[in-house]
Parts: structure tokens; sequence; C-alpha cells
């Protein structure tokens, strides 16, 4: 191989685009990035190892853990009446993107509040570099609150929904 960066052009491990990734991480404050392309895939990380665990219908009776949620039992949101989210589960986000309820501008949400959902229900997109990824609720339930606004920037594991299992 020749040239500086060991690598071939628009190879995805190109040092100078792994630095720019590095220096992206440390700008937003990020502590994961996993990219895939076609058969190629990067994942950097920095800090410790962290622990998802996904929300799904089959939970403990004995408590749900904390990574479901990030409020507790009885928390008043602004707006809202005390809410009890402790047998709640979150839709979360899987990646850093934009928020979109609806598949364009004149379409309906994909879901509102009170709609019943499944694990295959699709319940937003999030647009991720120029890729519109469909979001699946991976859990049973009724909506309970849409917690991200329409064309607004999403963090990774940020929930989306609040559901009420069935």
């Amino acid at each position: 191989m020749t040239g500086n960066s060991g690598s071939i052009p628009g190879d995805v491990f190109d040092v100078r685009k792994v630095r720019k990734f590095i220096e992206l991480m440390n700008e937003h404050d990020l502590s994961e990035i996993d990219l895939r392309q076609g058969d190629q895939r990067i994942r950097l990380r920095r800090g410790p190892e962290m622990v998802t665990v996904a929300a799904t219908p089959a939970m403990p009776s004995g408590g749900a853990p904390t990574a479901l949620g990030s409020s507790t039992a009885g928390e008043k949101r602004s707006g809202e009446a005390i809410v009890d989210d402790s047998k709640a589960l979150f839709i979360r986000s899987p990646m850093i993107g934009t928020f979109y309820a609806a598949a364009n501008p004149d379409s309906p949400p994909f879901v509102k509040v009170g709609d019943r959902v499944g694990p295959d229900t699709t319940v937003c997109i999030v647009e991720a570099m120029k890729v519109f990824n469909e979001i699946p609720a991976e859990c049973s339930g009724r909506i309970a609150a849409v917690l991200a606004q329409a064309g607004e920037p999403v963090e990774f594991n940020q929930p989306l929904f609040r559901v009420e299992p069935n």
C-alpha cells in the first residue's frame, strides 16, 4: 500500500477518518460510534463498557432495571400529572440522528398517545447521515407519551416514547 494513511481511498478504516470520528466523539461527548457500510464495520468506544438493557414485555415482576427509565416512580414532569413510571417501558433511540414522527410532513404520525403497539410496529424514523431508519417498538403496550419533538436531534439511548405494557 502507498500513501500516508496506510489504507485505500474511501476506506472506512482510513486513519484520517478514524481521527475525525474521535474528534467528533470528544466534541459531542459521545461514548460510542458504530458505523457499517456493506460488510465493513468500525466501532469506536471510550470509557467503561456500557450495558444496555432492551425494553421487553417479559420483565421480571420484581421491578424494572434502572436502565429502562431515566425517571423515578412518581416523578412529576412539566405539563404532566404525576406519572408512575415504575412499570413503564421506554422506546429509545438506537442512534444519534434527527427524530421524525411521520414518513413525511404531509403524513400522519406513525403512532400517537393512546395507540397500541407491538414489537414490529414502526413508531418513528431516525435520520442519520442521510439514511432514514424506521424504528420498531420492540415491545407491546399503549403509547403513554411522545418524548421527542419532530425534526429535533436525538441522542443514542434517548427515550423517544413511554409505553404502558399490556
